[in-house]
């Protein structure tokens, strides 16, 4: 499976499993929600939170987030490294929020949708995404993302009220995806080129011949 093929699968994952959560009971949605108290009495929340949906607004919103993420990674076609650098900020950027003890709780996709977007905006300014003019768009990208952070101030004001939504927005999670999916973006082709090279086998031995 090529690299932009990965990343579309997961989004149809994101897809899929939060439109079949959404018809999940409330009390089973309590245990598959991240909890500020119940987090690391029941860590697969660190997941599973993402797919979870308060309310119709909240749903639709998430959806088409991920539509337009799917498509820009459609255009893209970002390689492997960005799909793990992108799955591996997921529980990461969730598991920070106990930084926070006024979030008492964090649903949605927004928070994994800002770590897919610092993702693709560092590797299209590292030139791993190559497409005519990658860092220029890699850069518009990561300024706008940084922009609408900075505008949010999510490390002083972590969680507000959206009466759009009906619900609390935990901009600290926007945050965190967003740091750890930069970061990670950075790191881990470095660390992939290494372990390529502790792998790859050495090479044979030159024979020397010695003049009779």
């Amino acid at each position: 499976m090529k690299g932009s093929r990965s990343w579309l699968l997961v989004c149809g994952i994101h897809g899929v499993a939060s439109s079949l959560l959404w018809w999940v009971r409330d009390s089973s949605l309590q245990r598959l929600t991240w909890q500020y108290d119940t987090v690391w009495s029941m860590p697969w929340t660190l997941w599973t939170s993402a797919w979870v949906h308060m309310n119709p607004p909240h749903l639709i919103f998430s959806q088409m987030g991920l539509g337009l993420l799917a498509a820009l990674a459609w255009v893209l076609r970002p390689p492997w490294v960005s799909t793990w650098a992108w799955l591996l900020s997921w529980p990461l950027a969730q598991a920070c929020l106990v930084a926070w003890p006024q979030i008492g709780y964090a649903a949605g996709l927004s928070g994994l949708l800002h770590g897919g977007v610092a993702v693709l905006a560092v590797h299209l300014l590292m030139g791993l995404v190559r497409i005519p003019k990658g860092r220029r768009w890699g850069s518009l990208l990561l300024l706008a993302l940084v922009a609408k952070l900075t505008m949010e101030r999510g490390w002083s004001q972590p969680v507000v009220w959206d009466g759009g939504t009906e619900l609390s927005v935990v901009q600290a999670l926007h945050l965190t995806s967003a740091l750890w999916g930069a970061a990670l973006a950075v790191a881990l082709p470095g660390l992939w080129r290494t372990v390529r090279r502790w792998r790859r086998p050495p090479p044979p031995a030159s024979k020397v011949v010695k003049a009779g």
